[in-house]
């Protein structure tokens, strides 16, 4: 018989904005702590140097963090020109420095073949697997290694603002697994002046908003007291982009056991990932077919 875990048994996600010099797990434990509850994990880490929206899933919420994961993102930062460091970022020591300022019309033009599909190799300082090692350890022991460039969609990317020649403000839109600091670093090198990230913020992470989201400050303050839990969001807001299938009685039924079952018509195609729902509440994930949600997932949801 396996050990029972201790805390509430509560599911939903609680929106983060967090804040600079504080690691994505380190946030994950505070929520866990204040909320008492027994399970929670993050969909999307933020390097400790990064703020903004962090969702943190907790109980059966966790079952849906690759749907949030996949989603669109949102990302605001600030690019130093004219230097590169060993991090890509501001925490890095200044390793090549150039005199050269592009105008905002260059900046403009050289935007533009980072748009679409890209191919992105990752910085040295990430958590990239190298022969069963983090890329970010085995930079810190001094060595330098060859990372595999990946594939990022990138939905948009603009300059925002141009404070001095020094520095130039972006937004970007993208899909899972992008690295602010490749742009930062691969834009400054397409520009010949090189560049590095000053700081960075995620706006938005799919539906979920850092302006709706939560300071540290303010779990602290709600820690342990049930006004807390009035900022849970449903379970179901992970589930957005995929379509919903109403089940019926029986439907629910079966899907709650981890079987096929019945679902109303709806928009979802045949072989299309959706969710089942019923009477308001997600019941099961899964691939849909003639008439019946195949579950690949089911959520223990009263």
């Amino acid at each position: 018989m396996g050990r029972k875990r201790k805390g509430r048994a509560i599911s939903g996600w609680l929106v983060v904005d967090k804040p600079a010099g504080v690691t994505s797990t380190a946030v994950v434990n505070k929520v866990r702590w204040a909320l008492q509850a027994q399970k929670a994990g993050h969909a999307g880490t933020l390097d400790p140097a990064a703020t903004g929206v962090l969702a943190v899933a907790l109980g059966e919420a966790t079952k849906t963090v690759p749907y949030i994961t996949e989603a669109l993102k949102c990302y605001r930062f600030m690019v130093r020109l004219g230097q590169a460091t060993t991090t890509d970022d501001a925490e890095g020591r200044v390793i090549t420095e150039s005199p050269a300022r592009p105008s905002d019309a260059q900046i403009a033009a050289a935007l533009a073949p980072f748009r679409g599909e890209i191919m992105q190799v990752p910085p040295q300082f990430s958590a990239v697997k190298v022969e069963g090692e983090r890329a970010y350890d085995i930079a810190r022991a001094g060595e330098e290694m060859e990372l595999a460039a990946r594939p990022l969609w990138v939905e948009s990317l603009q300059m925002v603002a141009r404070p001095d020649p020094d520095h130039v403000e972006l937004e970007m839109v993208c899909g899972k697994g992008g690295y602010v600091r490749a742009i930062a670093r691969d834009l400054g090198a397409a520009l010949g002046c090189h560049g590095h990230v000053l700081w960075l913020r995620r706006t938005w992470s799919g539906p979920f908003d850092a302006q709706d989201g939560l300071s540290m400050d303010q779990i602290d303050a709600l820690a342990h007291d049930p006004a807390l839990d009035a900022h849970i969001r449903p379970l179901e807001q992970g589930l957005a982009d995929l379509p919903e299938l109403p089940a019926t009685p029986e439907g629910a039924a079966r899907l709650r056991n981890g079987n096929p079952g019945m679902v109303l018509a709806s928009d979802a195609e045949y072989g299309e990932e959706a969710w089942a729902s019923f009477q308001g509440r997600a019941v099961a994930v899964g691939i849909y077919k003639a008439g019946e949600l195949h579950p690949a997932r089911v959520f223990n949801q009263p």
